[in-house]
């Protein structure tokens, strides 16, 4: 018997932002509500056939993203225009689609992601309009000069093992940190890092372990210790979810098609 032949199809890119308080993170979870499977729910929808759409990696629950990037395939070209202004229509209002990018055939959007960038944002004080967007933190004094000095630690190594989630199922802990920085202004800190992919949960645990340096807990020396023990126990706590953003997404330009 022939093999059945395979409708013709083109790859999109999606740029995606949201607000992840109100949701179980992006990647889709069968008892729980999650992003991935809103806008999974919503394509489906428009094209009136299941749609799924592949993202550039998993947020937790409560984490948001300022940019995140998914792909999906379809049988024809479509208007962009009409498509996004449907989407945002029938997603909620923590939800949007930004943008859809004709791709190459073989683009990938979590595979081919060169770097990934996200902010952890600290308030000093009490605010109510910021409570699900930072860490609101009160009579806590931080050493930011020392905790910027073991930010700089992280650009020496590669394996992260002891900010990952345990029983991470993964192939390497190996992670190219390329900048790691804190920034201050009046009552914001806020935590920049980018690195060509990270571990489950290794940005809040690198946070909580700064804030460790920060108050002066851990030493800059016990903090590389901890880096080499590999050992999740030996780091900090983990930082509130609701303070992390994925900021931004990088791939090579050659997978987009410009038309």
């Amino acid at each position: 018997m022939a093999a059945t032949k395979l409708a013709f199809q083109l790859r999109y890119f999606i740029e995606i932002t949201y607000k992840g308080t109100n949701y179980h993170g992006w990647q889709f979870q069968p008892n729980a509500v999650t992003v991935q499977e809103l806008i999974n729910n919503a394509f489906s929808l428009i094209f009136k056939k299941k749609i799924d759409v592949f993202g550039a990696g998993r947020t937790d629950a409560g984490v948001h993203a300022e940019q995140l990037y998914a792909h999906l395939d379809v049988e024809k070209d479509i208007d962009i225009d009409e498509v996004i202004y449907k989407l945002n229509s029938l997603l909620p209002k923590d939800i949007a689609i930004l943008n859809i990018l004709k791709v190459t055939d073989e683009a990938h959007a979590r595979f081919n992601a060169v770097s990934r960038s996200y902010q952890y944002r600290i308030y000093f004080g009490k605010n109510p309009f910021l409570t699900d967007v930072t860490w609101q933190v009160i009579n806590k004094k931080l050493n930011v000069d020392l905790m910027n000095e073991a930010a700089k630690i992280l650009l020496t190594y590669t394996n992260f093992k002891c900010f990952s989630r345990s029983n991470s199922d993964v192939k390497t802990y190996n992670c190219d940190v390329s900048k790691a920085v804190w920034v201050q202004e009046n009552k914001s800190l806020i935590f920049h890092i980018t690195a060509d992919r990270f571990l489950r949960n290794m940005v809040r645990a690198i946070v909580g372990t700064l804030i460790e340096v920060g108050t002066g807990k851990t030493t800059l020396e016990e903090f590389k210790k901890i880096i080499e023990s590999k050992d999740r126990k030996n780091a900090g706590p983990s930082a509130p979810a609701q303070g992390l953003f994925l900021t931004e997404v990088n791939y090579p330009k050659n997978i987009f098609i410009n038309e």
